[in-house]
């Protein structure tokens, strides 16, 4: 496949875009939730198995560290299988997973569950290229944003969903319904997913040689992997903290509260079908600008709510600037997913793992800066650190047209 060919492979499924998306978009929020749930639901995990504290702190490390793998050792595989082959196994391995973390009886066996779940979770990086290549270029932007629309919500509800399934159940049911619903996806994904054959003809041992050999030649691969490195950074520099602040004046609000706030900012995702159509546009640039801008003044009305003496006022503030901030950080996303896409087709897999796997190592950054600002000065502090992130984001746009078309 050559890049003139792939608007001519979109024509002919356009018929099939639409429910592609929506399968991506649910297979990207469903499997997503199982990376960011244990951070909610260690103490109980701990709890039950009699865990020390730094082994119990082990599972949520543990599930990203495999995800973090399975970026790199996974999904570079859609370059070399065929796509709908690899996903349904991948997704069958994610179930698997689930059900042995769901059961496993001693501490060993559940970190280990953990770790083959995360590096199964690559699935959902699997199914972005599979998207991509299915649709039009001039199209492109608004698929992916949908899609990642998706995964922005699966991240956003995957602790509150957690906490409720945990409350009213168990930990380990929280794992059951998670192999459940990812079992249905597996079904419709058998069902209804095109098969798709990478024109990479090259080895493993080759295709996971070649990544430095990516970075070194698609300077819009390495411009747009450091924006979203720097937006995760934000992000998780703020979700990181505000959990602590929440609880404290003028806020005043109770696990329940603070759970039910964290469902606020899946207003942002709304933002991302709109980002990638204006990304198709021609708007990029302009937007790459907004986005950055959106998340200083953001973090700007989040440290000022901190300050309010009025609850209502505060809780409003607070409110706007974290659905602001959810906004500029999906633009930010969809676009920088949007130009990765239109690089080469046969290496959409390995430009996609590698995209991730670098906004991720951001995201360990934000929540490093989070916690030492929060231990320095408190809330301020730490909104200060996360809109400097976006600043440097702002400053890349300017000095750098890489990327923005």
């Amino acid at each position: 496949m050559t890049i003139s060919e792939t608007p001519t492979l979109a024509s002919r499924n356009q018929l099939a875009e639409r429910p592609l998306i929506w399968l991506g978009a649910i297979t990207a929020g469903v499997v997503v939730t199982n990376l960011f749930a244990p951070q909610i639901l260690l103490g109980q995990i701990g709890r039950s198995l009699s865990m020390p504290a730094w082994q119990a702190g082990l599972i949520s490390t543990l599930t990203l560290l495999g995800y973090a793998l399975g970026l790199l050792l996974l999904v570079p595989l859609v370059d070399l299988v065929e796509n709908r082959r690899v996903i349904l196994r991948t997704l069958g391995c994610a179930i698997l997973a689930a059900l042995s973390t769901a059961f496993a009886p001693k501490p060993f066996l559940l970190l280990l569950g953990t770790f083959a779940l995360g590096a199964s979770c690559a699935a959902i990086q699997m199914m972005v290229p599979l998207v991509a290549s299915m649709v039009a270029p001039e199209r492109r932007g608004q698929a992916i944003g949908e899609v990642m629309s998706g995964l922005m919500i699966g991240i956003l509800l995957s602790r509150p969903a957690a906490s409720l399934i945990a409350d009213l159940w168990s930990w380990r049911a929280y794992y059951v319904v998670s192999a459940a619903l990812m079992a249905l996806l597996a079904g419709a994904l058998g069902r209804y997913l095109p098969a798709l054959q990478s024109p990479a003809r090259a080895s493993y041992g080759e295709l996971l040689r070649s990544f430095p050999r990516l970075l070194r030649e698609e300077p819009v691969l390495r411009v747009r992997a450091w924006t979203a490195s720097l937006v995760m950074a934000s992000f998780t520099a703020f979700w990181s903290a505000v959990a602590l602040r929440l609880p404290e004046a003028p806020f005043g609000l109770d696990a329940k509260g603070i759970a039910a706030f964290a469902l606020i900012g899946v207003v942002g995702a709304a933002a991302t079908p709109m980002a990638g159509r204006w990304g198709d546009k021609g708007w990029a640039r302009s937007m790459f600008v907004a986005a950055h801008l959106l998340i200083i003044g953001s973090l700007a009305l989040c440290a000022w709510a901190g300050a309010l003496e009025s609850r209502i006022a505060a809780l409003l503030v607070l409110s706007l600037g974290t659905i602001l901030l959810d906004v500029g950080i999906t633009t930010d996303q969809t676009l920088g997913r949007r130009a990765i896409n239109l690089l080469r087709p046969e290496a959409r897999g390995r430009i996609n793992g590698l995209f991730v796997a670098l906004f991720f190592i951001g995201g360990g950054v934000g929540a490093a800066a989070a916690s030492l600002a929060w231990t320095l000065g408190g809330w301020t502090m730490v909104c200060a650190v996360a809109a400097g992130f976006g600043v440097l984001g702002l400053v890349t746009d300017l000095v750098s047209r890489t990327g923005t078309s």
